[in-house]
C-alpha cells in the first residue's frame, strides 16, 4: 500500500523513505516512530486548547466526544415533544396502534392470525368497537386490491368480537351490525353529489390537484361497492338487499331518469363482483334480468343531438357486463386478488402446462369463495348466516343518483 501511494503521490517524506524496501518488522517500526512524532509535534487539543493527560486517559490532542446539556456542547439538547421510549399512552391510541398495527401485516395466507390478534385487544365498549372496525373499513377501501382478504377478516371477526348492550335497550351492537351500519352509510352516500368537492377541498388547488382528488373519491365508492359484493359472496348480506342495492343505483322505479356515470360504474362493478352467485338464486336471477334491461336501455338511449347519453368509455363497460352474463360470467382478467403462496404456485403450474405467458386468467365473476363452498372448519368464518345480515332496507326516498 505504501509503494502504490509513493507512485500516486510523487514526493516521499524522508521518514518514509525505503520503508517498502525493509523488512516488515522494520517497516512496522518505521511507520510507529513516525506516529510518535506526529503526536509530539502537535501540544495542543482541538481548538488550541490544551488538554491535561490523566492517567487512564487518551493521549493529549485526541477528539473526545461532548456530553449533551454540557456547557459549550455541540449537540442540540431534545425538544419537549421529542418520542420517549415507554411514554405513556391514553386506551384509545394504544388501541388504535395495535390494530393499525395488525392490519398491515395481514396477507391471504395469515387471516387467522390477524383475527386473533384482533380479538387480543380485548375490545370493552361499542366505541372500541367502532374504532376497531373504522380502521378495517379505511384499509379494505384504500386497498381494493386486498378487498377480498378484509371481507373474510370481517366474516371470521363476527364470531369472535365481542357484543355489548344497546343504548336504546334494542338489540346488542354486534360486530356484524356495526360493519353493515357503516357499509349502509356508504352506499347511500353515494349520488350526483358525491364526486363533487367542497369548496374548502378546492381552495388553492389546481386542476391536476383536483383531477386526482376526484379520481380517489371514485375509487373509494367502486371500492365500497366492491366490498358489499364479497360481504354478500359470505352470506353477510341477504339476495333481496343486495337486488334493492341494483334496482336503486339503476333507478328502476323511474324510467325517465337518467343515472349518473360514476353511478352506472358502481352498478357494473358490484355485478362483476356478485354476478354468478346472485344468478343462481331465484330472487337474484329476477333481479339481475331487470337490471340488465335497464343497462341496456340506458345504452341504446339518445340525447337531444342524437349522440349517446354515456361516453363510450360507459358504453364499452356495460356491454362487457352483459358479455359476460351471456359467457356464464366467465371472463378473463388481467388483474388479479391478491392470493396465498399455495394458489400462485397453482397459477403458475396451470399456465406453465398451458404455455400461456401474457399473465391473464380466466375467472368465473362472482363466484363465492373455494373455502366457504366446501365448508371446511380450517378456513376463516364459522357457519354462514341465514337471514342475511342486518342491512335495513334501501330508504325509499335515496339520494340522487342521477345526472
Amino acid at each position: 500500500a505504501l509503494l502504490e501511494w509513493r507512485a500516486l503521490a510523487g514526493a516521499m517524506p524522508v521518514r518514509l523513505e525505503g520503508v517498502g524496501s525493509e523488512p516488515e518488522g522494520t517497516a512496522a517500526a518505521a511507520v510507529a516512530a513516525v506516529s510518535a512524532n506526529v503526536r509530539s509535534a502537535s501540544p495542543s487539543g482541538r481548538h488550541g486548547q490544551k488538554d491535561e493527560e490523566k492517567p487512564g486517559s487518551s493521549p493529549a490532542g485526541a477528539w473526545r466526544p461532548r456530553l449533551a446539556g454540557k456547557s459549550g456542547s455541540s449537540f442540540m439538547s431534545p425538544s419537549s415533544n421529542a418520542y420517549k421510549v415507554g411514554g405513556v399512552k391514553d386506551r384509545d391510541t394504544e388501541l388504535k396502534r395495535q390494530v393499525q398495527s395488525h392490519l398491515n401485516k395481514i396477507a391471504p395466507d395469515n387471516i387467522l392470525v390477524i383475527a386473533a390478534k384482533l380479538v387480543e385487544t380485548n375490545v370493552e365498549s361499542s366505541a372500541e368497537l367502532e374504532v376497531v372496525i373504522a380502521l378495517i373499513m379505511k384499509k379494505a377501501l384504500t386497498e381494493p386490491h386486498y378487498c377480498e382478504t378484509y371481507a373474510d377478516l370481517v366474516f371470521k371477526l363476527k364470531e369472535d368480537m365481542p357484543e355489548f348492550p344497546s343504548l336504546d335497550g334494542g338489540k346488542p351492537k354486534s360486530f356484524k351490525a356495526t360493519v353493515l351500519n357503516v357499509c349502509q352509510n356508504e352506499f347511500e352516500s353515494i349520488s350526483e353529489e358525491s364526486l363533487a368537492l367542497a369548496d374548502e377541498e378546492t381552495e388553492g388547488k389546481d386542476k391536476e390537484e383536483l383531477d386526482v382528488m376526484l379520481t380517489q373519491k371514485k375509487k373509494r365508492i367502486l371500492a365500497t361497492m366492491k366490498f358489499i359484493g364479497h360481504l354478500f359472496l359470505r352470506q353477510l348480506l341477504s339476495a333481496r338487499i343486495i337486488g334493492d342495492i341494483m334496482q336503486d343505483l339503476a333507478s328502476c322505479d323511474d324510467a325517465n331518469a337518467i343515472p349518473g356515470e360514476h353511478v352506472v360504474e358502481c352498478l357494473c362493478e358490484l355485478l362483476n363482483s356478485i354476478g354468478y352467485t346472485l344468478e343462481s338464486m331465484p330472487v337474484g336471477k329476477d333481479a339481475i334480468t331487470q337490471v340488465c334491461g335497464r343497462l341496456m336501455d340506458l345504452k341504446q338511449r339518445k340525447n337531444k343531438k342524437g349522440t349517446s347519453l354515456y361516453p363510450m368509455r360507459i358504453n364499452f363497460l356495460i356491454q362487457d357486463l352483459l358479455e359476460t352474463k351471456k359467457a356464464g360470467w366467465q371472463k378473463k382478467v388481467f388483474k388479479a386478488a391478491a392470493k396465498t403462496k399455495n394458489e400462485i404456485r397453482e397459477d403458475a403450474l396451470r399456465d406453465e402446462k398451458a404455455n400461456k405467458n401474457d399473465g391473464s386468467q380466466l375467472v368465473v365473476a362472482g363466484q363465492r369463495p373455494a373455502w366457504l363452498t366446501a365448508g371446511k372448519d380450517a378456513t376463516p368464518g364459522a357457519r354462514p348466516d341465514a337471514d342475511g345480515g342486518s342491512w335495513q332496507d334501501v330508504p325509499s326516498k335515496a339520494p340522487s343518483r342521477r345526472a
